[in-house]
């Protein structure tokens, strides 16, 4: 499961970005995808998904 540190994530507007510790690739997040509350400077884990749109995460869970 890929770790990484979130960017920014915007709670009003429900979305935000993940930088990918192993590639360094941002990858974006919807709130939909999150099983913790995150915010900016956060260590998570998530599932990496690929839609129509791009790759994204899912099942994001933050790292004790």
């Amino acid at each position: 499961m890929p770790t990484g540190t979130v960017k920014f994530f915007l709670q009003q507007k429900g979305y935000g970005f993940i930088v990918d510790d192993e590639t360094n690739e941002e990858i974006f997040v919807h709130v939909s995808g999150l099983i913790d509350k995150v915010n900016a400077e956060d260590k998570v884990s998530f599932n990496l998904i690929e839609d129509n749109r791009g790759k994204k995460a899912n099942e994001v869970k933050k790292l004790k």
